[in-house]
């Protein structure tokens, strides 16, 4: 029933491979299917204005796609004259589902910021970006302990994160770009590997879906999240 001959409730292949920029504190190229996501998380000693003589650290994120990412070339968003109002939806959900899971006292008055670059593009890319941005953020707060510089990761759970939708009247898991752009409805879920949810986005394409449907894809979305988790922690060697 599904174009890639998936079952209902099956992931793409998941790959996360890590330290790939020898540069940045942390980085991870995130692989969901077909779609791949360069993520990198660059340490600063410093935090925005608005947080000095708080005690308390930042994590925040950018994204953007490269113009060969999709079927046909993107013209880059500096050429554009700035960012889509697409980019800034989508860098403000990173930033957000990776301070829910920060302990940003923890951290204390240093900043993060993690890239995320859609290299290949099929479907999924903020939540690929996201379940990569983990890992590359975990790598650079490891890399800062290793240094002496904290005592301990400032994470408190994993987050991740997945697409769901209905297609074909059917409720699937993590969407490519041949579902998502014949589906019905479009959901995604970040997700912690404890349960919590951080963020739901959930968009009818056709007709209005039942709240059945949507504990449907809330069920599938919670399975996929615990799988993302556990190759999280494999990448990580936890």
């Amino acid at each position: 029933m599904r174009p890639s001959g998936r079952a209902l409730d099956e992931m793409r292949a998941i790959v996360l491979e890590t330290n790939v920029n020898k540069y940045a504190e942390g980085s991870c190229l995130a692989r969901f299917g077909d779609t791949h996501v360069l993520c990198t998380a660059s340490v600063e000693q410093r935090v925005p204005g608005w947080m000095r003589d708080t005690g308390k650290g930042w994590v925040t994120a950018e994204y953007g796609m490269l113009p060969r990412s999709t079927s046909s070339r993107l013209n880059r968003e500096a050429a554009r004259g700035g960012q889509s109002g697409r980019t800034h939806e989508i860098q403000r959900l990173i930033g957000r589902s990776l301070r829910a899971v920060t302990d940003l006292e923890t951290m204390g008055e240093m900043q993060v910021r993690v890239d995320c670059d859609v290299i290949q593009a099929d479907g999924g890319t903020r939540t690929t970006s996201i379940t990569g941005a983990y890992v590359a953020l975990y790598l650079a707060f490891q890399k800062l302990v290793d240094l002496g510089l904290l005592k301990e990761v400032p994470l408190v759970d994993h987050v991740a994160a997945v697409s769901c939708g209905l297609y074909e009247g059917h409720a699937v898991l993590d969407l490519d770009y041949a579902e998502d752009s014949e589906a019905q409805a479009d959901t995604n879920f970040v997700l912690t590997a404890k349960g919590g949810i951080v963020e739901i986005q959930g968009t009818a394409e056709d007709r209005p879906f039942s709240e059945s449907q949507f504990n449907q894809l809330l069920k599938l979305a919670q399975k996929g999240v615990a799988e993302a988790t556990v190759l999280q922690r494999e990448a990580l060697g936890l």
